[in-house]
């Protein structure tokens, strides 16, 4: 578990840097939210801009909030006894981090307290919601899928990689996003005559191997699927794919910030910020069932022109016009 006192400084801190008058204002009253996470380490990336909106939106621990984290670590058969936990203290909302299971966790355990979950790839096929526009029941939030954007990415790496014909897919079968993701990538694919190979994992252990046969192969590039296993293996994937010179794109910054070559995808910043916003509608009387699910509307083009020198790939000025941010 995370050490609920840096999440209490980074409240707190937020708090200060918030509207002070939107403190006072929600000082009558006092409320408990709590937050369900899988990934290690998602109190010090993804949650970090959910508690300062809170901050801005007028909640200050010790004021008007209690703030309750807990994390799984990584361990999937946790968050079930986790959300159990979370639930008994009767939050008035309960928050979920990334990925699909938290969510469902949170869901199944909620005995009708309202859910917010931050970044679900499918929501509708992983049966958390029936519709995005109609959630219904006590469950609603932000899903991470955009029509689209599977195509953007294999564009982006074609331009990085243009003699490549074959491109290899590293994806988590697991996880229901996969199979809309990939039958994306494939349209995508079909339209701009290449192959495509998925190369499946289902543990970290699997993972060198894989990419070891997807470059074995003859794959010229990477599209990397974003799942919570892929992302608590991004060192080591991005460590690989440089070492293979694999070109690759990855859909979070985080990613890149790892060590890979480039991602396209959700600003997660603004996602987590739009979070805590919909929290605070509920907080405010809002039904879940009356919020419609939203889907991302802001994406970022992030390169790490360190790693593409040290892999000796050459990043066209397209890409590098596209680019919101360069890591160098």
């Amino acid at each position: 578990m995370a050490d609920r006192r840096s999440l209490m400084r980074m409240l707190a801190g937020a708090a200060l840097l918030g509207v002070t008058h939107g403190a006072r204002a929600q000082k009558a009253k006092s409320f408990t939210i709590g937050y369900l996470a899988l990934l290690p380490g998602e109190d010090r990336n993804f949650a970090v801009k959910f508690l300062q909106r809170l901050g801005e939106l007028g909640y200050a621990d010790g004021q008007n909030l209690h703030f309750v984290y807990r994390s799984a670590e990584g361990r999937p058969e946790l968050l079930p006894a986790l959300a159990a936990e979370l639930v008994q203290m009767k939050p008035d909302v309960l928050v979920t981090g990334f990925g699909t299971l938290a969510a469902k966790a949170g869901k199944e355990a909620s005995d009708g307290i309202p859910v917010v979950f931050m970044a679900v790839g499918d929501p509708v096929g992983a049966g958390i919601v029936p519709s995005l526009a109609r959630p219904g029941g006590n469950i609603t939030g932000l899903s991470d899928l955009a029509a689209g954007i599977q195509g953007n990415r294999l564009q982006l790496l074609q331009e990085v990689a243009p003699a490549a014909s074959l491109f290899a897919v590293i994806l988590n079968p697991g996880t229901p996003y996969a199979a809309l993701a990939y039958k994306e990538l494939e349209a995508a694919a079909k339209i701009a005559k290449l192959t495509l190979r998925p190369f499946e994992v289902h543990a970290p252990d699997e993972i060198a191997p894989q990419l070891e046969a997807a470059k074995a192969a003859g794959a010229g590039g990477l599209v990397v699927f974003e799942d919570p296993l892929t992302l608590s293996q991004r060192n080591e994937i991005a460590a690989l794919a440089s070492r293979l010179r694999l070109p690759a794109i990855y859909g979070y910054r985080e990613f890149v910030e790892a060590g890979g070559l480039m991602s396209f995808g959700t600003d997660h910043g603004a996602q987590w910020r739009r979070g805590a916003e919909i929290v605070d509608l509920v907080l405010k009387g809002e039904k879940p069932a009356d919020i419609p699910v939203e889907q991302p509307t802001r994406f970022e083009v992030v390169v790490n022109l360190k790693t593409a020198k040290a892999s000796g790939i050459a990043i066209p000025e397209i890409v590098m016009i596209a680019a919101d941010d360069v890591i160098e």
